[in-house]
Order: structure tokens, then C-alpha cells, then sequence
């Protein structure tokens, strides 16, 4: 099939790679503009225009869609260059209706959930944060709504005890690009599924400032976001006054005022949460790596409270 691609991080990268692999033909590539990253806040393509241009397939780098003007690559890639589908994944910019009818057969999206479960943006970090059992991948037809459209196929995946988003993205990647591929080699037997109307939660954009954690809340809820905001923007906890980023924390029991350090040894620092207690193992001071706790207290002596 002859398609257009649009995406912008690695997660939408492992699909088009994906269908690249199985014969697709992309005629042309969306992708967010070039932005600065890194110590130096060098310009840095995107990891799906890196794949896209090893490939020899044409970028289109818009700063937003609004303007019909805007639209005229696309047309073009569908009247001249014969593209007939769209695939968008973790694109990052709407796509206005005049847009999604350009192809002929429409555009598909790879969602990171299972719909109608997280919409929205951020549905890895929010499904680990929320303590959920399970997330998977949804392809589904794209509308003018965020990601109300029905949906053509999903697969459900467990989340293990000890994901971090970072785990979980990789797993899910790797499965949006299996399942889009499915998706396209099947097109025209798939039926469109309409989402229920029951069960829709949306997964806002991940803030920096929800990093700070509150030790009024319960470790178990605590625990939770640790391993959400693994690999971004990292959970930031207060011990003896200075602000830590903490990589890895554990429910253990154990009680005291909320953010009392209860014990310190090398297996952890135990700090007293809303219920029961947070053993941190994993530690990383501003400006510095991230460090077992053994390490951290070498050069961070802490006593109980």
C-alpha cells in the first residue's frame, strides 16, 4: 500500500520502520520540526525523520497544521504520488478535518492504550500511574475528536509489577508496529468498532511540576508514580531539605509522620508515606547520575528522623 506517514518520537519511529519491513510503500513523512536537545540545545531531528530520511523518503516539518495552505504537500502526495492511507502515531499536532479526508481511504491511528481507556496524550505514564493492570494497543480510524474514532483492531498486554514507562513504552512500540502492519495487510475485512461510551479517562500531558511527590499520600500510590515518570520527568522527593530524584521506591511497612526518614541502610532509605512507607533504592542528586542508595548515602549521610 502506498501511504503517508506521520509521527515524531522513537515510539512512532518502531512503526514506521515496521512497515517499511513489510513492503509499504511511504511516499511521504510528517514529523514535528527539528528542536533543540541536550547539553549544548543543538537542534536534533526527530527519531522518525531520521528513519525517513535513511530511507530517502521525503519530510514534511510543519510548525502546525491550521493553515489550508500547509496542507498542499499532503495533496499532493495523494493526488501525484498516489498515497492512499495515512498511519499517525504520537505525531503530536492535530490534524484538522480538511486533512484527515485528503487520502482516499482515510487515516488510521496506533494508540498506546486501549481505548477508550486513555485518550489523550499521555497513556503510558497515566496507565502505570494509575496502578492498571493491563494497557495494550488500539488501531483505530482517526476523526476530528481526541481519539474518539472507532476502532479496527487492539491487543491487550500485561504491566508487569517493576515497569517503568520506559519499559512499557518500548514494549508497546514494538507491538504498535506488529499490530499496524496486521492492521494494513487486512484493511478491507477489518469492521470499524465504535468505543463504548462507558469507560473513558483522559491521560493529560505529563507536567514537570506533577513530579514532586507528597509523602501525605500512600506508598503504594507513591510507587506508582515513580515507576510513571521513569524515564520522564523523573519523581522528585524532599530528603533533609534538598529536592532528590528517586528512580525506584518500594511499599514496605513501616509508619511515622509523613516524610519522616524512618530507617537508612545500604538496602534503602525507608520514608514514612500517608500509608505504610517508601524504601528508595535508586537516587540521583541534581547534577549528578543516577546511583544505587548504597552509593547515595556514601556520599549523602542521612539518619532517621
Amino acid at each position: 500500500m502506498k501511504i503517508i506517514f506521520a509521527g515524531t518520537p522513537d515510539f512512532a519511529a518502531r512503526a514506521l520502520e515496521a512497515l517499511l519491513a513489510a513492503g509499504h510503500d511511504v511516499v511521504l513523512v510528517l514529523s514535528q520540526p527539528d528542536r533543540p536537545a541536550g547539553r549544548g540545545m543543538v537542534l536534533q531531528a526527530s527519531a522518525v525523520k531520521k528513519v525517513a530520511l535513511a530511507q530517502g523518503i521525503p519530510v514534511f516539518q510543519p510548525e502546525r497544521l491550521k493553515d489550508p495552505a500547509t496542507h498542499e504537500p499532503i495533496r499532493a502526495a495523494c493526488v501525484d504520488g498516489g498515497a492512499e492511507l495515512m498511519v499517525v502515531a504520537a505525531y503530536g499536532l492535530i490534524l484538522p478535518q480538511a486533512v484527515l479526508d485528503l487520502p482516499r481511504r482515510g487515516c488510521i491511528n496506533i494508540h498506546g492504550s486501549l481505548l477508550p481507556r486513555w485518550r489523550g496524550a499521555a497513556p503510558i505514564h497515566r496507565a502505570i500511574e494509575a496502578g492498571d493492570a493491563q494497557t495494550g494497543i488500539t488501531i483505530m480510524r482517526m476523526e476530528a475528536g481526541l481519539d474518539t474514532g472507532p476502532m479496527l483492531l487492539a491487543q491487550a498486554i500485561d504491566i508487569d509489577a517493576q515497569d517503568t514507562t520506559g519499559s512499557l513504552h518500548d514494549r508497546l512500540a514494538t507491538l504498535g508496529g506488529k499490530l499496524v502492519v496486521d492492521a494494513l495487510a487486512r484493511f478491507d475485512q477489518l469492521v470499524p468498532v465504535a468505543q463504548p461510551e462507558a469507560g473513558v479517562t483522559y491521560a493529560s500531558k505529563i507536567d514537570k511540576a506533577e513530579a514532586r511527590l507528597d509523602w501525605n499520600q500512600p506508598a503504594a500510590i507513591l510507587a506508582c508514580k515513580i515507576r510513571a515518570f521513569d524515564p520522564f520527568p523523573g519523581a522528585v522527593v524532599m530528603l533533609a531539605g534538598e529536592p532528590v530524584k528517586a528512580w525506584c521506591g518500594e511499599v514496605v511497612a513501616a509508619s511515622g509522620r509523613p516524610g519522616q526518614v524512618v530507617s537508612v541502610d545500604p538496602s534503602g532509605i525507608v520514608v514514612a508515606c500517608g500509608d505504610a512507607a517508601l524504601r528508595l533504592t535508586e537516587l540521583q542528586k541534581p547534577g549528578g547520575r543516577r546511583v544505587t542508595s548504597a552509593d547515595f548515602l556514601n556520599g549523602n549521610p542521612l539518619r532517621p528522623d
